[in-house]
Order: C-alpha cells, then sequence, then structure tokens
C-alpha cells in the first residue's frame, strides 16, 4: 500500500537528472517532495524492505536555514571550552609557587638550626608524618603520570624533592633513624627514576606494573597505622593497625590483578594516596583542639598558601571530571587552609580583616569556577558539573 501510494505522487513531479534543473521547480513542490519521501520513509519502518540506508532529502531552503542556525553555538561552544581547557591547565601549573613557597619556610628554618648546631628543634618536626606526605606525593606522581597532566605531575614532583629535603635535614639532625632514611632515599630515588621514564616511554610496561603494586601496598598499609598514631594519647600505641592493612592491601592488590576489583573511580594508590593528605588536616585540627597552645605556633601564611595551591587545582580537576583530585583538593582548600584559619580567628591569632578576605575569597573562587565549568559545558545550572562528577564518574 505505501508503495503504491509513493508510485502515484511519484508520476506527479518529474524529476529531472541534471540536479541545476532543481533551482526551476517551485518551493512547493520541492516541500512536496521532502514531505512524499519522509512519508515513504515512515511508511516502510515496518516493512522487512530497509529504507535506512536511501538518504532522505530536504528543501534547499529549510536546509541553508538549518546550517545558518547550527553552526555557530557549535563554533562557540568549542572555543569557549577550549580557552577554559587551557586557563584550568595555567592555573594548575600556578599551583607551583604556593607548594614550592609552602616548604621553603621549613627548610631554611632547619637548615638555621643546623648551622647554629641546634638539632634538637629539629625534632618538633615529625619525621613519620613527613613519610607519609612522601608516600602521598609518589602515589599521586605515578596517577597523574598515567593520566598525562603534566602540571600536576610538576607539583608532586616539587612535593616529592621538597619533603625529602626535609628529611635529608631531620636525619642530618639524627631526628630520623638512619636505616628508616636509607630505606627512604631508595624508594624515592627508584620512584622519581621510574616515573620520569614513564613519563617518556622508556620503562617497560612489567617494571611499571611491580611500582604501582608496591606504591599502593606501601600507602595502603601507611594510612590505618597514621590515623591510629593520630589518637594515640587516648589509644594504645600498637603496629597492628599497619600489620592488619599490610595483609588487606597485599590482598587487594592480588584482586585487582586478576580483574575482580572495579576501575572505576581511580586507582587504589590514588585513592589512598589522597586519603593519606586528607588526613593530615584532620589530625592537625585535633591537636588544635587539645592543645590550643600550639595554635601559636602556626603560620597563617603556611595555611593561606595551602589553600591557595589546592584552590587552584579545583577549576582543573571539576574540568576533567576527575572525582579524586576534586576531592583531594577541595577537602585541602576547606580543612587544611580555610579550617585552620577559622582556628587561628577564634584563638585569636589572626584579624577578623584577614579572615573575612581569605573566607570571601575562598567562596567567590569556588563559585566562579562553578558557574565557569557549567557554561562551557552548556549546563543551565552551575551544581550540574557537580552532579555529573559525582554521579556519572
Amino acid at each position: 500500500m505505501a508503495e503504491s501510494l509513493f508510485l502515484k505522487y511519484k508520476l506527479k513531479l518529474p524529476i529531472s537528472s541534471n540536479p541545476r534543473s532543481l533551482g526551476s521547480f517551485p518551493r512547493a513542490q520541492l516541500h512536496f517532495r521532502s514531505y512524499e519521501l519522509h512519508l515513504k520513509k515512515s511508511n516502510c519502518l515496518g516493512q522487512s524492505i530497509s529504507c535506512s540506508s536511501r538518504p532522505t532529502p530536504v528543501s534547499a531552503v529549510s536546509s541553508d536555514r538549518a546550517h545558518s542556525i547550527t553552526r555557530k553555538p557549535l563554533r562557540v561552544k568549542h572555543k569557549s571550552f577550549k580557552e577554559w581547557d587551557t586557563a584550568t591547565a595555567k592555573f594548575a601549573g600556578a599551583a607551583n609557587i604556593p607548594f614550592l613557597l609552602l616548604q621553603l619556610p621549613q627548610i631554611m628554618l632547619n637548615y638555621q638550626n643546623l648551622m647554629a648546631g641546634n638539632k634538637s628543634a629539629l625534632l618538633a618536626v615529625p619525621w613519620l608524618g613527613m613519610l607519609t606526605g612522601l608516600l602521598g606525593n609518589l602515589s599521586l606522581l605515578s596517577y597523574f603520570i598515567k593520566k598525562r597532566e603534566s602540571e600536576a605531575v610538576a607539583i608532586q614532583l616539587v612535593g616529592v624533592v621538597s619533603i625529602y629535603v626535609v628529611l635529608l635535614q631531620l636525619a642530618m639532625a639524627e631526628a630520623m633513624p638512619l636505616p628508616h632514611f636509607v630505606a627512604t632515599s631508595i624508594v624515592t630515588v627508584s620512584g622519581v627514576v621510574i616515573n620520569l621514564m614513564k613519563r617518556f616511554d622508556l620503562l617497560d610496561r612489567g617494571v611499571w606494573k611491580h611500582w604501582e603494586d608496591f606504591i599502593t601496598i606501601a600507602g595502603l598499609s601507611a594510612l590505618p597505622q597514621v590515623m591510629w598514631s593520630t589518637f594515640v594519647p587516648i589509644v594504645p600505641n600498637t603496629a597492628l593497625p599497619g600489620c592488619i592493612s599490610l595483609f588487606t592491601a597485599t590482598l587487594a592488590v592480588s584482586m585487582a590483578r586478576m580483574g575482580k576489583l572495579s576501575k572505576k573511580g581511580g586507582s587504589i594508590s590514588g585513592w589512598t594516596a589522597t586519603l593519606l593528605f586528607m588526613w593530615m588536616p584532620v589530625a592537625q585540627m585535633w591537636t588544635n583542639l587539645h592543645n590550643p597552645a600550639n595554635v601559636k605556633g602556626l603560620s597563617a601564611v603556611t595555611m593561606l598558601l595551602a589553600m591557595v595551591g589546592n584552590g587552584l587545582l579545583i577549576p582543573r580537576a571539576l574540568l576533567t571530571r576527575d572525582l579524586m583530585w576534586f576531592t583531594g583538593s577541595t577537602w585541602a582548600c576547606v580543612f587544611y587552609g580555610w579550617g585552620n584559619l577559622v582556628c587561628l580567628y577564634c584563638f585569636n591569632s589572626i584579624s577578623w580583616e584577614l579572615f573575612l578576605t581569605c573566607s570571601l575569597g575562598f567562596l567567590a573562587w569556588i563559585g566562579i569556577t562553578l558557574w565557569r565549568d557549567a557554561q562551557v559545558h552548556g549546563h543551565s545550572s552551575s551544581f550540574t558539573s557537580l552532579k555529573h562528577l559525582i554521579f556519572e564518574h
């Protein structure tokens, strides 16, 4: 029935083999021709004859109008996205400056104490906490090497080098056991060399897998032990959490290699490193609450640099839809940077003008980040980007 109806109307419209002859037909006939072929296509959908392979022509007028409407917004959106992508990469690269300045005051102070022969002053720096940070930097260095995020790789490399310099000073002051420092040096040098070789595609895949397994087990073993040690005045001092987590980490790595663990959400080592960094501000704030006198020893500049450095990473993490990176950076901004500024303000260590300026600046930066990301993705709400980041990761 559909075919006979099509042939009936087809005979009423003579078709020339010359494409230019289409311009001689009235516009109404072109629209009728378009409607005729669309009708045939819709009627043939339920039959065995396939109609999808035949092109469906539209009138020249409607086709030109459609192109004139749709091309420009697509070009603008692509250009806007590319500009924001470049800007977020520059923000991430600029984060190296505050992160580098973050460790310089401690390094210079340790150097002055060593030159003055005041080695006992370096005992105030916990080598176990610095070692935890070093493991976290090495884990994230490997994670971002795989993602080809050059700016984030540079930040983690700066963290590895700066923390290792501090550990070297602690070992010189005998504030860190020499065997532990030797083992740390071997792991650090090996990790940096392996990651750089991976970055330039000079490393065997088997060696990289073994390195990932090692850094994952080391991080998972250290995390529960560090969390337990934070509450040592309340809980007994024991290495049991580390031993249990060592067994669990080995089991988790074995299951991952057998393909029994989901890779959705990021690597195990990456999340372990993020959790290590996330626990550091919690431990600091716990110390502030139980020893208010120590709050005066905190540097507001250090906390501000931490907030600025991690804040510069948030736009890039949100744009790349990296939940792990976004979680770690945001947590560090809120709890390590702004949270410690709250403690300093509550104990009258900083002025309300400085605290208010930092708070408003931080909120404005988060608001601009959410608005701009929603704009380049074409979302109507600024919170749609967060929804996609969390639930569609």
